[in-house]
């Protein structure tokens, strides 16, 4: 099958959204099919190589188009646009294009079925609602207007009802889709993944030897939604723990805050080892004890999030203590493979912390539940989950 993956983003990217791009594209490539991933060239200097940036083995199936943009944004985003919907529709053509990108989505279900390909559609969240959320929960972000969030009212529905495959990464946000614009067919929920566990069942629960610290861990995005302050203000009330922040880019308004906030509240106790490369992260997360996803209660969390780092814990093999939020409990089986505690909430976060550093037999039993879970969400499982729909889709005829 011929797929095109079409992602507006600078490529490699560092963020969740350019890993998730380039492990899917690579896990569908190595099930045989032909996919052609097209993103904006990297703004690095010298451009860095996306497979070895990402630690991927290079295959023929998996070819990488780069659109040359200008660096105006607004022009950037419409180069960016026609030239996806000439690759999409021209002489090299597709079975079946994937995207996340709701305006290019928009843009193809136009088209009369006959006379392109299949359409498959990705959500990672209901486009007006985190519009809403973001000026609160991002720094910098600004209010979203209202023909701004008409406008996105009125694509979603139209990809909802027209796209020939839809693919959302949580439960609740296909619930929350189906009723708002009712049921559909082709409608697959396809979490995020990780690479395939390499933590062993006698390795999984492993922690610091006797006499050192205690390490509690966070990795990802530094936005004050994803809860890492709450985090330190548990870690103030943990004066025995000490703590490693993997994540955030130099310059940006979020580290500096991280920081500042973790010399006030636990001085000489935490370590910001910054922006690592993707293949860097899983060995950093096996020098902790306990790994934290301390997510803020807000409809992001609740509803539309998939983590990664969610997944690249449970295949850590160490013990994870989450915020208590539906999205999570897709996934997260409390006292099973986490401990859930109270979103939002530092006491509980430390307590629940404090509870697996307590009971080494808990922590070891948790953590190999989830390293043994974390086989169920490999970028392969992903890569077959979201064949059967492509598959379906571009089999379709109007």
């Amino acid at each position: 099958m011929r797929i095109r993956y079409f992602a507006d983003i600078r490529f490699p990217l560092e963020r969740a959204n350019g890993v998730q791009t380039m492990e899917t594209c690579h896990a569908l490539a190595r099930r045989g099919h032909d996919v052609r991933l097209t993103v904006r060239p990297d703004t690095a200097r010298p451009p860095r190589n996306p497979f070895t940036y990402y630690g991927l083995e290079p295959i023929p199936q998996l070819r990488i188009d780069q659109v040359a943009v200008p660096s105006n944004p607004a022009a950037r985003r419409g180069v960016y646009l026609a030239q996806a919907c000439w690759r999409a529709m021209g002489t090299a053509g597709a079975d079946v294009v994937l995207t996340r990108d709701l305006t290019l989505a928009t843009l193809i279900v136009r088209v009369p079925r006959a006379v392109r390909p299949a359409l498959v559609y990705e959500s990672h969240g209901y486009a007006p609602a985190v519009g809403d959320e973001q000026h609160a929960l991002l720094s910098g972000a600004r209010s979203q207007r209202g023909i701004k969030r008409r406008r996105l009212e009125a694509r979603e529905r139209l990809v909802w009802l027209r796209a020939d495959g839809y693919v959302t990464i949580t439960k609740g946000l296909a619930q929350e889709l189906e009723q708002r614009f009712g049921p559909r067919p082709r409608l697959a929920i396809v979490p995020d993944g990780v690479r395939a566990a390499s933590v062993t069942p006698d390795d999984a629960g492993a922690g610091r030897h006797s006499g050192t610290p205690l390490v509690a861990a966070y990795a990802g995005h530094l936005y004050p939604w994803k809860g890492v302050d709450v985090f330190l203000h548990a870690l103030h009330q943990l004066p025995h723990v000490h703590g490693l922040i993997v994540g955030g880019l130099d310059g940006e308004p979020d580290v500096t805050r991280v920081r500042a906030l973790a010399d006030l509240l636990a001085p000489g106790r935490v370590v910001c080892a910054g922006l690592v490369d993707p293949p860097r992260v899983a060995p950093l997360l096996r020098q902790a004890d306990v790994l934290v996803l301390p997510n803020l209660p807000t409809r992001i969390s609740a509803v539309y999030t998939s983590p990664l780092k969610l997944f690249e814990y449970m295949a850590a093999g160490r013990p994870i203590v989450a915020s208590d939020l539906p999205a999570l409990r897709e996934v997260l089986r409390p006292e099973e493979n986490a401990i859930l505690v109270e979103a939002g909430n530092a006491g509980a976060l430390a307590a629940g912390i404090e509870r697996v550093a307590a009971d080494p037999a808990l922590a070891r039993r948790l953590a190999r539940q989830a390293s043994m879970d974390a086989a169920g969400y490999t970028w392969e499982r992903r890569a077959e989950r979201l064949e059967a729909l492509l598959t379906e889709a571009a089999g379709r005829r109007a």
